[in-house]
């Protein structure tokens, strides 16, 4: 049976209208911006090329505006000891290796890649969304989960946060979990569609984008995304 997206336009752009976002009490939170899925070099993990090129050209464009109207931006990446990586955080992974099969379409191989001495390989924040002096990174992501061994609630908490801004990789798993445990949380969730791209195929990608704005939270283009916080700004002039 063929499956057809729900049109839900008219409620997505109902509660666009009524969303509010304020710069100071806004966090951006990229997920995963490094080389295992964007450095078609190195990378095991890799989006498309398509959605790498868009994802890296638009993220730049998002963290500019972040620091333009002094919103933080906090980096979370994934990192394994050796241990870890050999025996992995999903169960799901070793049947999907024994059907000799893929979790992700263009998934590679470890082998040959770069290591860093002494552990698993750490993969890099591309530098196209570098941090910089005044950013947070959090290095210690084990899993799908952002917030999981983590001090990334705690963070926001000090920080006074109360809409949380998402983008980064992959769209259906890290992100999507994000998401939910975002909302789960307390907090006000923002996904910036331009900057998000997935490694498990694009249907995936899309489902994720519908499953947030029509259940969890708002999903914005940049331009959206600024419009609204000009206009939070524009009242208080």
């Amino acid at each position: 049976m063929e499956v057809k997206i729900l049109d839900r336009a008219r409620f997505i752009d109902g509660v666009k209208e009524l969303l509010e976002i304020n710069p100071k009490t806004t966090a951006l939170v990229a997920i995963d911006m490094h080389q295992g899925h964007l450095d078609p070099e190195v990378g095991p993990m890799l989006v498309p090329e398509e959605e790498r090129k868009r994802v890296l050209t638009q993220a730049p464009k998002l963290i500019e505006i972040a620091r333009k109207y002094q919103i933080p931006t906090i980096h979370v990446i994934f990192q394994l000891r050796p241990i870890e990586n050999d025996r992995g955080f999903n169960p799901f992974g070793k049947p999907a290796r024994l059907v000799n099969e893929k979790l992700k379409p263009e998934e590679r191989s470890w082998v040959g890649k770069p290591r860093v001495k002494g552990g698993w390989w750490l993969p890099k924040i591309m530098p196209e969304v570098a941090p910089g002096p005044d950013d947070y990174v959090i290095n210690n992501k084990k899993t799908y989960s952002i917030y999981l061994g983590t001090d990334l609630e705690h963070l926001l908490r000090t920080l006074g946060v109360e809409t949380v801004v998402i983008f980064g990789i992959n769209t259906n798993t890290c992100d999507l979990c994000a998401c939910f445990e975002t909302v789960n949380r307390g907090f006000k969730l923002v996904v910036i569609s331009d900057c998000v791209a997935s490694a498990y195929g694009y249907d995936l990608h899309v489902f994720a984008l519908q499953n947030i704005s029509r259940c969890l939270g708002w999903v914005l283009t940049i331009p959206e995304f600024e419009e609204k916080l000009e206009k939070v700004m524009s009242k208080k002039l």
